[in-house]
Order: C-alpha cells, then structure tokens, then sequence
C-alpha cells in the first residue's frame, strides 16, 4: 500500500499540471451534468413490508390519480377575539380566500370548511380547509406557491388569523446556510492557527471544496435529491479538510527531516496516505451499511455520502500533491523557509516539548487513574440515553415565527392535538361478501376505540372494494399514547378480518414515523454487528493487532453513548434549548440513532487511525510501548486536534440551520467527534496501551500467516525505497509486562 501511494504521490507531483487540469475537467462535466439533469423526484419515506407503505399502495391502486404523495396545504383560520369565524363578514372573506385558491393552477380541489363536517371548531373560533394539488411538493411552481401565500395576506388584511401548513410549504433541501459559512471560517482559522502558512491552510480548504464540488454536482447529476446531498455536504467538507490536513502536516515533517519537496510528498502520500485510505475506507462502509436498514432515503444519503467520501480520497491521493508541487515552499512554516530553518526549528522542538508531548507522558504515567476518569465521565453524560424516546418531529418543532407551527398550534387549540396526526384506515373489503357492512364495522370499532375522539364516515373509491376513514387521536402524533393506539387499532384489526373478511391498515404521517422507527429499531443490532464487524477486520489488517481494534470498537460505543445522552438531554429535557434555537422538546428524530452511530463510526476510526498509525510506526521502527506513545502524540496530536476542532466547527454549523432534523445532526456529530477526539483517541486510547504494552500488538501466528501486510506504516520505504521494498519489521511481542517508559 505505502509503496503504491508513493508512487501514485510522485507521478502526481511530477506530472501535477497534468493532474491539476484533469480535476478541474472533471469538476466542470460534473457542474455541466448537474446544471442540466432534470429536477429530482422528491424523497419519500417508502418503506416496503411496512404497514403503512402496504396502504399507500393500495390507495395508489384502488384509487386512480388520487396519488398518496401529492402536494397538500392546509389553510387555518382564526376569528379575532370575540367574534366566530361563522359571522357574516368572516365567512365571507374566507369562502372567498377558498375560491381564489381553487381556481389557481396545479390545484387539483379545496375542501369548503363551512360545507365539510367538523372543519370549524365547537367555539366557533377557528376554521380549516384541506388544499390538495396533482403534484408532488417539489414539482409546485413559484407562481403556486405565492399564490397561496397570497391568499393568506388577504385573509389577514380582512381581519383574521391565517396560517398555512401541509407538504406544499416544505422548502426544498438547503444545501447550507450562514451558521455553515462560519463554521467554514472558523476551520480556515484552526488550519491557520495549526500550520502558520496561508498556502499550508488553504491547500485542504481548496481540495475540500473541489471535493465537495465533484461529490455533490455527480449526486445531482445522476437524479438524487438535494435532501439527499446535505449528508454528503457535510461529511465530504468535514473528512476533506481532514484527510489533505494529515497529508500536508505528513509533508512539513518530511522536509523539515531533510527531504526534497518530490520525496517529500511521496512520502507523505504512502505513510499518511495509507492512513487515509483505511480511514476513509471505514467511513465508507459505515456510511454504505445504512441500506440494511431497508429504508430507501435512508440506502441514498448513505450511498451519496459514501461516494463523497470516496472523492474526498482521490482528491487527497491525487491533487492534494499535485498543488504542494505549486506550493512547495509556501506551506512550510516561516523559519523553515530559511537557509537552515528546519534544522533551528527542529531543535527548537526537541528543546521545548508540545502540549501532546506533555499530554501523553501524563497518561502514561497514571493510565488507570486516566481511564477511570475518562470512562466514568462518559458514563454520566450518557445517562440521558436511557431515556431516549424515538418519533419524527413535525412542524410541532419549527420556531414560533414560521407559518407552519402558528398553523399546527392553532388546529390543537381549536380542535385539540391528536388533531394534527390524524390516523388514516384503509379498508379492503374484497375479500368480504357484504362491503358497506364491512366497513361500517370498521367505523363502529374504531369510534368505540379508547383514545379516538373523532372518525369520518367510509368513502368507497368507485369499484365499491376499498374504504378510506380518518380517525383523530387524542393525543399529539409524537406522543407515546398514540404509538400504543396504533398498536391498538392493528390488533383490533385481526378480528375484523376473521369476522367479515376485511383487512383493515392504518397509515398516514403518524403510523409511517411510528413504522420508521420499528424498523430502525430491528435493524440497529444488525447494523452495528455489520459495521463493527468489518470495520473490525479492517482495522486488524492496518494495525496487525486484536485488542487494538477491539479497543477502538469499544471507544466508539462509549463516544456514541454520550452523544446520545446529548442530543436526549438538548432535545427531549430541554437542556441549552434556547442557546441552541430549539423551539419544542420531543422525540428524537427516529432514523436519528442509526444515522448517528454509521457517521461517528466512521469518524472515529478516522482519528483512531491517523492517530494510532503514528505510534505503531515508532514500534514497529523499535521504540518502546511508552515511547512509541508520546512519539504518536508528539507527531499527531496537535493534528488530530485540530482536525476534530474543525469537524465540530463544520457539524455546529448546521445547528443554525431552521429544520430540526438538521439541527439534532449538528448538535449529534459535533458532540460526538468532540467525545471521539478528545476523551476517547486522546485520553483512553493511550492510556490503554499504556497498560496493555506489548501486548496491544499481538498477533497469534496462525493469523498473522493470513492478515496481508499493507505496510500502513511505509516500513518498505524506510528499508530500501520503493524500487526495492524490503520485509517490513515485526516485533516480537513481549510475554512479560512492559514498565511504561518515556
């Protein structure tokens, strides 16, 4: 691996006008591809073998062109104070609003609220009307959407409340926002502030971004939707600054040692590139592992995300070293630009021990007393976790100043909450002699169901064989009592079925947030089995060790534990709601829990590798356990530092962002890569081989006969150079305990 990398650096820096020009070919087709692809069908929650998912078929199939995923809006009307939306001037102005907004284009039809049952609430006070349209959400026009924001400015000009919600008001996916932007420029800082060197900082922020570019303009490209791109967005800016920082830090070394700018860079490329390759590769399968899950938008985001990420590597493997041949002077620091430079800076390091230098002989030296702190601290703020309660927030979560939550706490007011998550029974009665009895059974039974406070008569669609209800919890859709009435009504169901024939199904947003996190939560023990499992492999191939890779497994659940706890204790407890923007407490997103544990995997061992990498090089090159420790930390933890410093500021600036999902992902990922780099890689890990010695680069003999030698370390490159690559060294591990030396 480190020879092939060597190489790949050395063409790359030789032939970097070649190369350089390829990628900016590359970057534009793939602009050019995107900016002519047709717009992206929108992301649903399709869900197969779900409930739910079964019932929108069926309504797809029983009633033609009334498609279950079109576009709808619901226009709210509040009466002032005193008065009823009833009165003669009130009624009015909003029959009126209605007409206008059925005569617009794309509308398919308007539901009077003064000519449909229970549409205007017991006070009198309060009023709805259903808009639906023959398109989905992303395909409405400007033209329509202003149209009936319009409406809605009218109704206020003549005195009343109007608010608007319903999928018609999604915008479409952000892509980011001004909270990203200074995340960005707080990472432009720490690149500044690690190397010293505007060429040295902005060489990872221009890969990053050329990375991004390609990443994002190919998933546009090929149809995907821009929800869809946001994940990729992150994680390719994130390990894109990330993987160019290791290898530009790995090339300052390299010089300051004495090396040509070509030998430089192809050494960096086989050593810290090596490091990235495997870093990148667990990241990878983390992020492709999601489409066991079985949920389709969840198989896309990963998928994307995990193609970025792939870019992000090539960008790193391929024109990172093409620039430094630009730039080969300009990225060292200031003294070493000088005649001799790198000889005074390199005594003066030796002179003066760095903070990880320092850090690292602190934790050696008292490795229990480190790790019990650093466990016991994780267990506490994990301790929110057991709490954890899974839902799909709705516009119950948006700020008080959007249109969407004005219009969700006025129907509650007026109509009560399980109003805003009504329950939608599909009733197939083909396989019962008597239809109308059937269904009118299922009426019956759902209205005698405890926690249904309302339910609408059957509607046959035109065959006569299926029936369509609504009935109206009373409890809020995020509520736990309406998750066990579901339940309820699909239990009742079988006896439906064995008394008349009909199967009945329940559906709508409520049952399909409560299918979504079923089926999360069936998949997770898989999920992580697969993930940690090659993950696992992989990381023994790199390190050549069994408990190393155990134990970065085992670091990463602690990480994830706490971000967990985290995101329970900001989001369902309130804890820093208002400093975080966060309007409503509730569940966590549902897809939250094996979304989060897919990235931090990656992530972790992202730092796990770059990290470790160093301190298995000074072993395998001779130095002491202990030694090899502080040597790891003395060439990576300043490095590793700031690359988890400018993950977080990246992550933290999607909490700015309006939608909540977004927002519980920026707080989720910057806690954990804040748990990850910082308590975990910088605090257990070394206190863990501090103990373990020897021991943590055991290998049984039988195994290390069949474990491929990748040579991550570039040991063949140290003794004989590419052209001649020589055995790597192997230590033997030592039986008795290793005394921690410094």
């Amino acid at each position: 691996m480190a020879t092939f990398l060597y190489r790949l650096g050395r063409f790359s820096f030789r032939r970097r006008r070649l190369v350089a020009l390829l990628w900016v070919v590359v970057l534009a087709a793939c602009a050019f591809a995107a900016a002519k692809a047709p717009a992206a069908p929108e992301d649903g929650f399709s869900m197969p073998g779900t409930e739910s998912q079964k019932a929108f078929d069926l309504l797809d199939q029983r009633f033609p062109g009334g498609n279950s995923n079109s576009a709808d809006a619901r226009i709210v009307f509040v009466a002032p104070e005193g008065q009823k939306v009833t009165a003669s001037a009130n009624k009015a102005a909003i029959e009126k609003i209605v007409a206008d907004v059925a005569g617009g284009d794309q509308v398919k039809g308007v539901l009077d609220p003064f000519k449909m049952a229970g549409a205007v609430s017991k006070d009198g006070r309060t009023a709805y009307s259903t808009v639906s349209y023959d398109v989905q959400s992303i395909d409405l026009t400007d033209a329509t959407t202003k149209a009936l924001e319009d409406t809605a400015k009218a109704g206020r000009d003549a005195g009343l409340t109007v608010e608007l919600g319903g999928s018609a008001l999604v915008p479409e996916g952000e892509l980011g926002g001004t909270t990203e932007l200074v995340g960005v420029a707080a990472a432009a800082v720490v690149l500044l502030i690690t190397f010293g060197s505007l060429a040295a900082a902005g060489l990872p922020l221009l890969t990053a971004i050329v990375g991004i570019g390609v990443g994002v303009a190919s998933i546009v490209a090929v149809g995907m939707s821009t929800t869809t791109t946001t994940l990729a967005l992150m994680l390719g800016l994130a390990v894109g600054i990330d993987y160019a920082l290791f290898i530009v830090s790995r090339y300052r070394t390299e010089r300051m040692e004495g090396h040509d700018a070509e030998e430089a860079v192809a050494r960096a490329v086989g050593t810290a590139g090596s490091a990235v390759v495997f870093a990148g590769l667990t990241v990878v399968i983390a992020l492709a592992g999601l489409s066991v899950v079985g949920i389709p938008v969840l198989t896309k985001m990963g998928l994307a995300a995990a193609s970025t990420v792939v870019i992000a590597v090539l960008v790193a493997m391929t024109l990172l070293p093409a620039l430094l041949g630009f730039f080969q002077k300009a990225v060292l620091p200031r003294a070493a630009r000088r005649p001799r430079g790198g000889q005074r800076a390199k005594g003066a390091k030796a002179a003066r021990p760095k903070l990880g230098t320092r850090w690292a002989g602190f934790v050696i030296r008292r490795p229990l007393a480190v790790l019990v702190l650093s466990v016991l601290g994780l267990g506490l703020i994990s301790v929110p976790a057991l709490d954890l309660q899974l839902g799909m927030p709705g516009d119950e979560s948006k700020s008080t100043s959007t249109t969407q939550r004005r219009a969700y706490d006025a129907l509650a007011d007026g109509f009560g909450p399980g109003f805003n998550g009504p329950l939608t029974v599909v009733v197939d009665t083909k396989g019962s002699d008597d239809p109308k009895a059937a269904a009118a059974r299922a009426a019956k039974q759902l209205t005698a169901t405890k926690g249904v406070v309302a339910t609408t008569p059957p509607a046959f669609n035109e065959a006569g064989d299926t029936a369509v209800l609504t009935a109206v919890p009373s409890t809020g859709p995020s509520s736990e009592d309406t998750t066990d009435l579901v339940h309820t009504i699909r239990d009742e169901a079988r006896g439906l079925k064995s008394d008349t024939g009909a199967t009945m199904l329940v559906t709508g947003a409520t049952a399909v947030n409560i299918d979504v996190s079923q089926k999360v939560n069936d998949a997770l023990l898989p999920y992580l089995a697969l993930v940690v499992g090659l993950a696992f492999l992989l990381l023994m191939v790199v390190f050549r060790s069994l408990l190393v890779p155990l134990k970065a497994a085992l670091g990463f659940l602690l990480s994830v534990a706490a971000a967990f706890g985290t995101i329970v204790a900001v989001f369902q407890w309130g804890w820093l709601a208002d400093a975080l923007g966060v309007e409503q407490t509730g569940p966590v997103m549902s897809m939250m829990p094996i979304f989060l544990i897919g990235v931090v995997f990656g992530l972790a061992m992202d730092y796990e590798v770059f990290l470790v990498t160093r301190m298995r090089e000074a072993y395998v090159h001779g130095e002491r356990p202990g030694e090899a420790i502080v040597t790891g930390f003395r060439h990576s933890a300043r490095v590793v530092g700031a690359a988890a410093v400018i993950m977080i500021a990246v992550f933290a600036g999607f909490i700015g962002m309006d939608e909540s999902m977004i927002k519980m992902m920026g707080v989720g990922l910057a806690s954990a890569v804040f748990f990850d780099a910082f308590v975990v890689r910088m605090t257990v890990v070394p206190a863990v081989l501090a103990l373990l010695g020897h021991r943590a680069w055991w290998l049984p003999k039988w195994l290390a006969k069949v474990v491929p030698q990748v040579d991550v370390e570039g040991e063949k490159l140290n003794s004989g150079g590419p052209s001649a690559p020589g055995p790597a060294a192997e230590p033997a591990p030592d039986p008795a305990p290793d005394p921690v030396r410094v």
